[in-house]
């Protein structure tokens, strides 16, 4: 599974937290950029395909593992998300989406390693739908996180949903 979105839209958090109830592994894919892209990140310069395209290649081949773990990224183009489904077929995509606003209020109460807030509009440009051949699900940022992973938890096909149930010990935290 990849939790995905544009920045600020709490992919770290909800992931984390939906692993844990899923007792999967996480692996925030933000970690996995190289120090080149974080460094143009972290000077407000937006990633183009060539820089993204190592980054998607080391994502998928976690995504391939057994067990596969839940993976934060951005997933932001079909085809990023084709060269993922390249390497790991079953890939379920879980959108979080909401209004450019609530973004910016998310990215101005956090501190990123390197993801300027002034990199948010590029990245709502390049944003492209899943479709309806996508295996996916999209959920509303519009609530609090602990919601946010229910909602996630409760929706996930039933070939996931096996795995297990939400705690009703969730801690609630802002997104």
């Amino acid at each position: 599974m990849v939790i995905m979105g544009v920045s600020g839209t709490g992919k770290t958090a909800a992931g984390r937290q939906v692993a844990a109830l899923l007792k999967v592994a996480f692996i925030d894919g933000d970690d996995l950029h190289s120090p080149a892209n974080k460094a143009k990140m972290h000077a407000g310069i937006p990633l183009n395909d060539a820089d993204r395209i190592p980054w998607l290649r080391s994502i998928a081949v976690e995504l391939a593992r057994t067990p596969p773990p839940l993976v934060a990224c951005s997933a932001l183009k079909r085809s990023y998300r084709d060269l993922l489904r390249a390497t790991a077929p079953s890939t379920f995509f879980i959108h979080l989406d909401g209004p450019a606003s609530v973004i910016t209020e998310h990215l101005a109460k956090r501190s990123h390693e390197f993801m300027s807030p002034t990199l948010l509009q590029s990245q709502l440009a390049t944003l492209e739908p899943l479709e309806p051949d996508e295996a996916h699900m999209i959920v509303s940022i519009e609530q609090p996180l602990t919601e946010v992973c229910r909602t996630i938890v409760d929706r996930l096909p039933h070939h996931f949903a096996a795995l297990t149930r939400p705690s009703p010990t969730l801690d609630d935290e802002d997104a």
